[in-house]
């Protein structure tokens, strides 16, 4: 139960931190019509997921429910998506890393525009 706890109450921050994130970069760009705000979070995540996923944080234990998979998680999936690739490609599998990044996006892409679909339907 305490790792439940523990990824629940990071995602409740790891949320937040999103919100706050995208609002202040939104605000550097009043005008834009790309989504900087976005971009900003997904990269931070990735850099944030890149180095605690090369530390200590890589254990299956407290701090990392909290941290890596709670409040990352909530800030962003898309650094879990960063960190999983990037360890195919590091530990010798550049065609599945390949392979993960083309199906992340073209599913993600394609679920997206199926449920808008069926939500007009």
């Amino acid at each position: 139960m305490i790792p439940i706890l523990l990824v629940g109450l990071g995602g409740f921050v790891g949320s937040v931190l999103r919100y706050v994130t995208t609002l202040a970069v939104t605000r550097g760009f009043p005008d834009a019509r790309f989504p900087y705000g976005t971009l900003a979070v997904n990269t931070l995540g990735c850099l944030a997921i890149g180095f605690l996923g090369s530390r200590a944080l890589t254990e299956d234990a407290p701090g990392r429910w909290f941290v890596v998979i709670g409040v990352l998680g909530g800030f962003t999936t898309f650094s879990t998506f960063g960190l999983e690739t990037y360890a195919l490609a590091r530990d010798g599998s550049p065609w599945p890393a390949l392979a993960n990044v083309t199906l992340q996006v073209v599913c993600g892409l394609a679920a997206v525009w199926a449920g808008a679909f069926l939500a007009r339907a």
